[in-house]
């Protein structure tokens, strides 16, 4: 894969390693013009998360947990054909796969702390209500003769 735009990062120093990425090409049913029938341009990208040893095994659980309905046996697979160049669709492909680790990996949000609210906001909110319910009441007075 002489000349690809770099390793891939995936986040920090971990990126995409580059021998246990298995490309496969074949013709995409994408743009072209004659051309088309006779180039593999589509791209297939698969990536063995379930053996892989190049992500820490913390990332590894996240991310076979979080991409359980994407895998297959283990493999992840990212298909790329939406431009006319192979070279382009592996480029979209590998850094799709990327973005997609990212995404799986990174950590889970912070929970949530919940806040109390402050005594003189309740105060007001309680006493706007009240003033309401006496504008209310006052319009409703039977004894109008």
């Amino acid at each position: 894969m002489d000349g690809m735009s770099g390793p891939h990062v995936i986040r920090g120093s971990v990126s995409l390693p580059e021998p246990e990425l298995v490309w496969r090409f074949s013709r995409s049913s994408g743009p072209g013009g004659q051309h088309v029938n006779t180039s593999d341009s589509q791209v297939e990208l698969r990536f063995d998360l379930a053996r892989t040893e190049s992500l820490p095994p913390v990332w590894k659980e996240r991310a076979l947990e979080r991409l359980a309905g994407r895998l297959i046996g283990g493999v992840l697979v990212v298909r790329a054909s939406e431009h006319r160049s192979q070279w382009r669709n592996r480029e979209a492909a590998a850094v799709r796969l990327a973005s997609l680790l990212a995404e799986a990996t990174a950590p889970p949000p912070r929970p949530r702390r919940p806040t109390k609210i402050p005594r003189g906001i309740n105060e007001r909110r309680l006493r706007e209500k009240k003033q309401r319910s006496e504008t209310k009441r006052g319009r409703s007075s039977r004894d109008w003769s």
